[in-house]
């Protein structure tokens, strides 16, 4: 749903004014160009321009009512989201610390623990919301997660990281690699183990893991393995050389070098994290066809990922993780095979 939210404020930020004027200048500055190449045949181009007049003008009616509509329900959905969350009531006995990794405020993270754990494995969740909104308190990210993997002895920490404007997608890579960092110098302090580290993100944040887990020279100190919770952007230079979203030129910009710096498929090596890669066969943008893609390059290096296709929407693959089923027991199984002590 932060994907949503921002694809609206997308949209509304394109709209600001009076709809209809701009929509009917827009077809009559449409119509008089069409007039100007050539009077052979202007009562044909006029006797079809009128139907889009007038559709682009309904429309144009119709969108304030949508549009609050719209507005309403991903509110609602917000308020849902900032519902804060009662951990002991979850696993009794667990607590949350909030440590900061950096000087910007966004660079924070919350860490939960259960109760009287040595030495425990870590997952470090990644919230999404399109490079420019969410926040590590969303319970989508959060909540189903932490009532599975605290009752499985884990510690679970949700990371913030700065956003745009104020930081592009590689620079947001950037934090969470200093966020993990941190996690792994100082997990032994809250209880955990700086060699059992899971890296975990979805949409956004799930780029953003990809790139990490596929240049972890950015990190330092590789971990043990990523989930990759339902990305479309793999391949960077191939989404922005193609019509695509217009927040994706705000995250990566028009630099083409900076998208092979950004692009998990780019940044790929036999030296990266395993990972596995879930992704929703429900989206019209086919990220199953791009995490396809991109095991097809990993195994002809040499490398292992896993692809796992849900038929899930983009909010859905985050929020029902940690809940019972085979989705959640297939991500749980990937993890306790990457935590196991190698052969």
């Amino acid at each position: 749903m932060p994907f949503a939210v921002a694809i609206y404020s997308n949209f509304r930020d394109n709209i600001n004014g009076n709809l209809k004027v701009h929509l009917k200048t827009l077809t009559l500055n449409f119509y008089r160009n069409i007039s100007e190449i050539t009077n052979t045949g202007l009562m044909m181009k006029r006797f079809w321009i009128l139907p889009i007049l007038t559709t682009l003008l309904a429309g144009a009616a119709d969108a304030g009512p949508v549009r609050e509509r719209l507005k309403a329900r991903l509110e609602a959905k917000k308020a849902a989201e900032s519902q804060v969350i009662d951990v002991g009531a979850i696993s009794p006995g667990a607590r949350k610390l909030t440590f900061g990794y950096g000087d910007h405020p966004q660079q924070a993270m919350d860490v939960y623990i259960p109760a009287k754990v040595t030495s425990a494995p870590v997952i470090v969740m990644v919230h999404g919301g399109a490079w420019k909104i969410g926040d590590k308190t969303n319970t989508g990210s959060v909540e189903n997660k932490l009532k599975y993997w605290l009752g499985k002895g884990y510690i679970f920490i949700s990371v913030n990281y700065r956003l745009l404007p104020d930081a592009m997608a590689y620079e947001q890579a950037q934090d969470v690699a200093a966020a993990l960092r941190y996690v792994q110098s100082n997990a032994a302090s809250f209880g955990g183990n700086p060699d059992q580290v899971i890296l975990m993100g979805h949409s956004a944040g799930a780029h953003i893991v990809a790139l990490l887990s596929s240049n972890p020279a950015m990190v330092g100190a590789n971990w043990r393995g990523t989930v990759v919770l339902d990305s479309a952007v793999m391949n960077v230079p191939a989404i922005m050389g193609r019509r695509h979203l217009g927040f994706y030129d705000e995250a990566f910009g028009a630099d083409k070098a900076y998208w092979v710096k950004a692009s998990p498929m780019d940044q790929w090596t036999p030296q990266a994290v395993p990972m596995m890669v879930v992704c929703s066969s429900q989206r019209k943008d086919k990220p199953c066809a791009e995490a396809d893609a991109f095991k097809a390059k990993v195994t002809k290096g040499g490398g292992d990922m896993i692809v796992l296709p849900q038929n899930l929407t983009h909010e859905e693959i985050n929020r029902t993780l940690g809940m019972p089923g085979a989705y959640t027991s297939a991500v749980d199984a990937f993890i306790t095979s990457r935590l196991k002590p190698a052969p």
